[in-house]
């Protein structure tokens, strides 16, 4: 699953760092996330969907293989 966090949260201006904290994670969640290297939690998804103002499909693109 792809994902548009760093591009969103460059376009917000903020760290990895706040992101994290903002969403009640580790920072190494969020670039794991960004690298491709973990999946969200539906849970995870939507806190970070939220903190963007967006859909849960704005932020992560499905790709069904």
């Amino acid at each position: 699953m792809n994902n548009r966090i760093k591009e969103l949260r460059k376009q917000k201006k903020i760290t990895q760092d706040e992101l994290a904290k903002a969403v009640e994670v580790t920072r190494q969640t969020i670039i794991s996330l960004e690298n491709g290297k973990y999946n969200a939690s539906l849970q995870l998804a939507y806190k970070i969907s939220r903190y963007f103002g967006t859909n849960i499909e704005d932020v992560f693109i499905f790709e069904e293989e």
